[in-house]
């Protein structure tokens, strides 16, 4: 199976000290120009500008000041409730898997570490992956998570992922159907506030799609296990329409509240579509 690499970028300077992909204000031995200083100011006889100390009016020694690019971290936080199993012609579940495992090879390649932290009633720590610089950690964590029984009665422990992510500002994935309450997605954003947060929204088109105009439909409710029948009708397909396109406004509303702008993925996950949201 080919990993299709995509590519990302934070909106703000990186901080720390290993070498990346990443702008940042860091002075270093970065390829990227500066300024110039005096050497007085900037002791590194390597990089005197002779031409620039020949202009200078008092006879300074120039030198050249280097952009440092640093790494960054970054990390999945994805809800692992039963309602992320739900089967579709997008099946919820390999949405995930195929992101972690782009994610992962693509933060390799940048020289970015990459995390994973998996909810769903509580965290998962038969799945947490701390921050790791390994080459094939998200292969093998997508081949779980493919074939991961998901039965979670919420994902209540999103709330506690925080708690697993690195210190520093982090670029952080959170994925989900987000059919979870509004306040408490409310609370996951306040919790991950510290770091550059992309919601992935993954809606399959199948999900509000009723299929039939009218008759009899078999209704379960993936967390709780409760199933019902219903008599599809117009009116009660205009109420299940109306809902779902009220639940994205509240949502997107949700998200600019907080300066997100979210991904949705309604289809099969495509690592160019996520290069281009970084982009646009």
């Amino acid at each position: 199976m080919t990993v299709h690499e995509l590519h990302y970028r934070i909106a703000g300077a990186s901080r720390g000290q290993t070498p990346g992909h990443h702008r940042s204000r860091h002075r270093g031995n970065g390829f990227e120009f500066r300024g110039h200083a005096n050497l007085h100011d900037a002791p590194d006889a390597r990089r005197i500008d002779v031409h620039a100390s020949l202009r200078d009016p008092f006879g300074r020694w120039i030198v050249r000041l280097q952009q440092q690019r640093l790494s960054i971290p970054v990390a999945v936080v994805a809800d692992l409730s039963a309602s992320m199993a739900v089967d579709g012609a997008s099946h919820k579940q390999g949405v995930l898997a195929d992101l972690v495992e782009s994610l992962a090879w693509s933060a390799w390649r940048t020289g970015d570490s990459f995390g994973f932290v998996g909810c769903d009633a509580v965290v998962r720590r038969d799945l947490l992956l701390p921050q790791t610089r390994a080459r094939g950690a998200g292969t093998a964590l997508a081949a779980t998570l493919r074939g991961l029984p998901l039965d979670g009665r919420s994902a209540r422990g999103l709330l506690q992922a925080p708690w697993h992510l690195p210190q520093r500002r982090a670029l952080v994935f959170l994925v989900s159907d987000f059919h979870l309450p509004l306040a408490d997605v409310a609370a996951v954003l306040a919790r991950l506030a510290h770091h550059e947060v992309l919601p992935v929204v993954v809606w399959p088109q199948d999900e509000f799609d009723l299929g039939v105009l009218h008759g009899f439909a078999d209704m379960a409710e993936p967390e709780s296990g409760q199933r019902q029948w219903l008599w599809w009708r117009p009116a009660l397909r205009r109420r299940w329409q109306e809902a779902a396109q009220k639940r994205r406004a509240d949502l997107l509303a949700l998200f600019r509240a907080q300066r997100l702008s979210p991904l949705f993925i309604e289809g099969a996950f495509d690592a160019d579509a996520v290069t281009r949201h970084f982009s646009a």
